[in-house]
């Protein structure tokens, strides 16, 4: 697996010497070489950089740091970690709403990858192709704190509002499961955790990595009230013209997974190697 500063010299050289008639290179804002030399060959949207596509409202895996207005999050760590191993700088490009991440890889030509709590689904992976994984999840079903009895029961009754992130397997898993239940689908589980908090909705699901650290630090008065098993399972998605980035995404994940990097990182956002 070249580098891609390695794999750029390569063809360079292999060009001079008239062995290659065509080979890849980075696109600049968007452009980049239709024909690829390998299947280990990849394009970025900017040269010697790997460029991200989050809603940046999911803490502690990405946020923005109001102090200083740059992303921040386990997300954030990991791309600038596996970037470091593809001889690669990372960046972000502008908050977009999560379910339109997806779309935008698809499309190509504004960001390399969509990193942002994704679960790899058959149906994601019509659209985008997907990474190994990176962190496993469930659900969390969140309500106050003295609606704990029976939690699911409470909400599941006609009246009671139920909010969720849209497009998200929370929201999937409300509409199965508490179809009683009016479902608000909203941009971000910040919303949906502010609204519980202030009597707006009776409850909310999101992924339980970020629940569990928002009602330790942000929103006491709340509990994750039902830990849902759903064995989901976190992947960063890449175009499905871009499998030589997916290649190589893995190869740095399995870099980091070795070294030690990825546990440090869990550890550090997470609090534990969850």
């Amino acid at each position: 697996m070249f580098t891609r500063k390695q794999f750029v010299s390569a063809s360079v050289g292999a060009l001079v010497a008239g062995t290659l008639g065509a080979c890849s290179s980075n696109g600049s804002n968007g452009g980049s070489a239709a024909t690829k030399a390998s299947d280990d060959s990849y394009t970025l949207v900017q040269s010697g950089k790997i460029l991200g596509a989050s809603d940046l409202q999911y803490p502690p895996l990405s946020q923005m740091n109001e102090s200083t207005g740059q992303p921040e999050g386990f997300e954030i760590d990991l791309l600038a970690a596996l970037a470091e191993k593809m001889g690669l700088e990372s960046g972000w490009i502008d908050p977009i709403k999560f379910d339109a991440i997806i779309p935008l890889i698809q499309q190509g030509g504004k960001a390399d990858v969509g990193l942002s709590a994704f679960t790899i689904t058959d149906e994601r992976l019509k659209q985008v192709d997907f990474t190994d994984s990176y962190l496993d999840s469930n659900q969390g079903l969140v309500v106050k704190k003295e609606l704990t009895d029976d939690a699911e029961a409470y909400l599941n009754q006609a009246g009671r509002k139920v909010a969720a992130q849209s497009g998200t397997t929370g929201e999937s898993w409300a509409k199965e499961n508490l179809p009683n239940a009016e479902l608000v689908p909203l941009d971000d589980a910040i919303q949906a955790m502010t609204g519980v908090s202030t009597g707006l909705y009776d409850g909310c699901v999101a992924d339980l990595p970020v629940v569990s650290n928002l009602t330790l630090n942000s929103y006491t008065d709340l509990t994750v009230a039902k830990q849902i098993p759903t064995g989901e399972q976190y992947g960063i998605a890449v175009s499905k013209d871009n499998p030589g980035l997916t290649k190589a995404l893995n190869k740095a994940l399995t870099e980091i997974q070795g070294d030690g990097t990825l546990d440090e990182l869990k550890t550090k956002w997470f609090g534990s190697n969850i």
